[in-house]
């Protein structure tokens, strides 16, 4: 058994965040013994992600970003656009395997960090207030560590209960032209002419890299992801017909699913041990954007293990944030809203600058107001009546 202060569990987005916000051992009177635990390379590891999230002027995470833009791009499904400049605020992206190698150069330094490679099976508190994390490494050998704090960012194995449950899936291909067709300067954020489904909704999502190459996305708002074959027939007419590419070269797919749900997830299970990321909720419900969330929740946590105090997790979102996407992804689920025209209608009547800290939660309510009021009033009121009598269900 191994014994130390903090174990995180998973080596995605939230627990490489959390590792590399730690005191590090420059600051010795609070800087603790940390085991981050990942999965060894087979299905359970996490997959090449691409993550995107705004700030204002340089942050710190700039070395791993692929490409950033000040102008964002919506467009309607019969041709509307609308098209706005967010400076000083810009749109980053950074792939996962970039962001992992930043944080490993940094933990490199830190001798009272460690990684190890096993898959965890289970997590339990202990009658002497620490915690237990046991699992298997590679060869399918016994790896058990003692901890004073656990941090689990693995999804739950059966989702909370929820009102109202839609997933955002989606799949990527990171493409090459034969001539240039990507405008490097603009992202577009919600294409929507793409063929709509019957329940829910569809989209395009650029990011260019170049004139030639781009990450380009099909996704759905719905009940259940597509196989991968009729994502790869989206992705083919929206490139072919829609952007008008041509013949394109797919350097590197990527593909998953997001929880949409207003279902609560509970950040503190049992004594020392806590969720984090999106088992913690660090998930927008009405968006599916984490990264930015992650970093705030990451920071909090930091700043109490410095301070000496009990690290629970923050809630990632305020209340009336959590609120308001539970009205919205309500009124989307049953089709009072037309999903298209609403973000549109937000995009073109709401400044882009309080438009994203309204999908950020740092609005303040006389914001919120003003962002309602841009919405189809009387479908969301209707949404918003319903809710305190619908039971939560549990996932199937």
């Amino acid at each position: 058994m191994l014994d130390t202060d903090i174990v995180i569990v998973g080596a995605g987005a939230a627990g490489l965040s959390l590792a590399h916000r730690l005191p590090a051992a420059g600051d010795r009177r609070t800087a603790p013994s940390v085991a981050l635990v990942g999965a060894p390379p087979g299905p359970l590891r996490v997959p090449a992600r691409t993550w995107c999230f705004w700030e204002a002027g340089p942050g710190r995470f700039d070395p791993a970003v692929t490409a950033s833009w000040e102008w964002l791009r919506v467009r309607g499904p019969r041709g509307a656009v609308v098209r706005r400049h967010i400076a000083p605020l810009r749109y980053k992206m950074i792939r996962s395997a970039d962001f992992e190698a930043l944080v490993d150069r940094d933990l490199a330094r830190r001798p009272g960090t460690r990684r190890i490679e096993a898959t965890v099976t289970s997590v339990a508190a202990r009658p002497d207030g620490t915690a237990r994390v046991r699992g298997t490494d590679a060869a399918g050998q016994p790896v058990e560590l003692r901890a004073r704090w656990v941090f689990d960012s693995r999804p739950p194995h059966r989702p909370p209960a929820a009102r109202t449950r839609l997933l955002q899936h989606f799949r990527g291909w990171y493409v090459r032209t034969e001539r240039p067709v990507f405008d490097p300067a603009v992202v577009d954020l919600m294409d929507f002419r793409t063929p709509q489904p019957g329940h829910g909704l569809s989209f395009g999502y650029v990011l260019p890299t170049g004139r030639r190459t781009a990450l380009v996305e099909y996704t759905e708002f719905g009940p259940a992801p597509l196989t991968p074959d009729a994502y790869d027939r989206a992705l083919d007419d929206y490139t072919r017909r829609v952007l008008g590419t041509g013949a394109v070269q797919v350097l590197a797919t990527e593909q998953g699913v997001i929880p949409m749900t207003d279902a609560v997830f509970p950040r503190h299970p049992a004594g020392p041990v806590f969720r984090i990321g999106g088992a913690g909720g660090a998930t927008r419900p009405s968006t599916g954007y984490t990264f930015a969330a992650v970093q705030r929740q990451s920071a909090a946590v930091a700043g109490a293990v410095r301070a000496g105090r009990r690290p629970v997790p923050p809630p990632p979102h305020p209340v009336r944030a959590r609120l308001m996407d539970a009205v919205l992804l309500r009124a989307l689920d049953t089709g009072r809203v037309d999903g298209p025209d609403l973000f549109l209608r937000l995009f073109d009547r709401v400044p882009a600058q309080r438009l994203l800290r309204f999908l950020d939660g740092r609005t303040r309510l006389y914001e919120d107001l003003a962002v309602g009021a841009r919405t189809p009033v009387r479908p969301m009121l209707r949404s918003a009546a319903e809710l305190p009598w619908l039971r939560r269900r549990p996932a199937p």
